[in-house]
């Protein structure tokens, strides 16, 4: 396709997408412009309106009404392209130079270009009321994301476990001014220790299969604690369904370890986070896995009793499926801003007054 042909679909689907709600901006036109310079998207209709989805849409709704957008935009364009070439047709059989008042026919395309705009504004009174409700609605339509990233950094903060570990230069003012008061007069300051945060967490999480869809969220947890806390020792094991005898070090599954060998690293007070669904997102009940997680929870209480759950699923989801006799063997959370608070306050032996 030609740029000439490209840029009137582009002009006209950017407005229109524009009064239809699309948070679109000159950067995002710009964004268009050069990709189709480079060469994406100027070959075929199809592919134009590929790159045009994927540089201009954030989620399924959009893509829809984008489709739909853009099948209107292309019969509009569509119904005025094939008036052009009647300009180019006239003029090519030129036999007849005499014939120079082809101005005549130029104000047609003006004429028929008219009609445009009153096909463009046509949708905006239906449209322009679904607006505001879109944005009273987006706080509620936010359920691919239970917990952000920036909440788990800042509940990390509550999992301490401070010993005095360090260089003895921090002023100890209690023990500074019960000194003065003993003796009648200052000499110098108490010093003490600095604090030094010695928790040591291991996370336990599942991947793949059901846990798929959330492997966003959990990659979110294992850095925020590993990079983003002052949690002194952080160790992080995978494994699929079942924590069997053996889990893995890496998220692909590829390098094993024997939970023994993990388990041997842990003392009573280690904090241990197993994040799962146990079954709920699918809705399956199987003894075999609430047997196997049973085994699991056994051996982990033989080394620390500082355990909880967190599940990705909400909690009304968990009724008639594994997690729901899960739940009744360690204390189970949903993934959500509450429950990892609850849950940090269980493995930092803290647990909630009933």
């Amino acid at each position: 396709m030609k740029n000439d042909t490209i840029q009137p679909i582009l002009s006209r689907l950017f407005n229109r997408l524009r009064q239809s709600g699309f948070n679109l901006g000159v950067g995002e036109y710009r964004a268009a412009l050069e990709a189709i310079e480079g060469g994406y998207g100027s070959s075929s209709l199809e592919e134009l309106e590929r790159v045009l989805t994927l540089l201009w849409c954030h989620s399924r709704a959009e893509q829809s009404q984008f489709q739909f957008i853009w099948e209107s935009v292309i019969a509009d364009t569509s119904t005025v392209e094939p008036k052009p070439p009647r300009r180019t047709s006239k003029p090519e059989p030129s036999p007849e130079p005499q014939d120079k008042p082809l101005a005549a026919p130029s104000p047609q395309p003006v004429e028929s270009v008219q009609p445009q705009p009153a096909l463009e504004l046509a949708p905006l009174p239906i449209r322009a009321p679904f607006t505001p409700v879109e944005t009273e609605d987006t706080p509620q339509l936010q359920t691919d994301r239970p917990i952000s990233r920036r909440a788990m950094v800042y509940s990390w903060r509550y999992l301490r476990r401070p010993i005095l570990d360090g260089p003895e230069d921090v002023v100890d003012e209690r023990a500074t001014v019960e000194t003065v008061a003993r003796q009648g007069f200052f000499l110098t300051p108490v010093y003490r220790r600095r604090e030094r945060n010695a928790a040591h967490l291991l996370l336990l999480i599942d991947q793949d299969g059901s846990m798929t869809p959330f492997h966003r969220f959990t990659r979110d947890l294992v850095e925020t604690a590993q990079y983003e806390s002052s949690i002194g020792q952080v160790d992080v094991s995978y494994f699929h369904n079942i924590p069997a005898k053996s889990v893995y070090h890496d998220p692909y599954l590829t390098q094993p370890v024997l939970l023994e060998r993990v388990l041997a690293t842990c003392d009573n007070n280690t904090s241990v986070f197993i994040v799962s669904d146990a079954g709920a997102a699918r809705g399956y009940r199987r003894l075999e896995r609430i047997r196997a997680t049973t085994e699991v929870l056994f051996q982990i209480k033989q080394q620390t009793n500082l355990i909880a759950w967190l599940n990705p699923m909400p909690q009304e989801r968990w009724g008639s499926t594994s997690a729901q006799l899960i739940a009744h063997l360690v204390p189970m959370y949903p993934m959500d801003n509450d429950g990892l608070s609850h849950a940090i306050d269980i493995v930092r032996g803290q647990p909630l007054s009933p």
